[in-house]
């Protein structure tokens, strides 16, 4: 599974002109599963997201986790983060996971998030939605687990 971190002060998500999911302080998680992907791989994901210490300790170092600060997570699936760049202008997304397949691997995830202790929001999967977010740093982080 692949997962791009985003340490935001607020972020949300709205179909339709509509919010659907929103946070405070924490984490946006855009997250993709890749073909071939299984819920030992979510599950591995879901725990180092949770421990990971990418938020600033009293001497403003990068020592505190999502959990140590008890912030919150907005959850967005995004299948473009398989894309495939290395031919053409044209990306190709074969590599992810099939969409009945990656829908049930992201609310796996999302769940898996939640017993980390995490409050999770999150998209609608397969939605045309519309992200806003303010990154606080910026941190942006990519994470791959196999």
């Amino acid at each position: 599974m692949r997962a791009l971190l985003q340490r935001v002060t607020e972020a949300r998500v709205s179909v339709g002109g509509a919010v659907i999911g929103e946070t405070g302080p924490g984490l946006m998680i855009l997250v993709c599963a890749m073909a071939g992907d299984t819920e030992a791989q979510a599950d591995k994901l879901a725990a180092k997201i949770a421990r990971l210490r990418i938020f600033p300790d009293e001497n403003d170092k990068m020592n505190r986790s999502i959990l140590d600060i008890r912030g919150s997570a907005l959850i967005v699936s995004q299948f473009t983060l398989a894309a495939d760049t290395a031919r053409g202008n044209r990306p190709g997304f074969s590599t992810a996971a099939p969409p009945a397949e990656g829908e049930r691997l992201y609310n796996h995830f999302c769940r898996q998030v939640t017993l980390q202790g995490i409050p999770v929001a999150t998209g609608r999967f397969g939605a045309d939605m519309a992200v806003s977010l303010v990154n606080s740093g910026p941190v942006t982080i990519w994470m791959e687990v196999d």
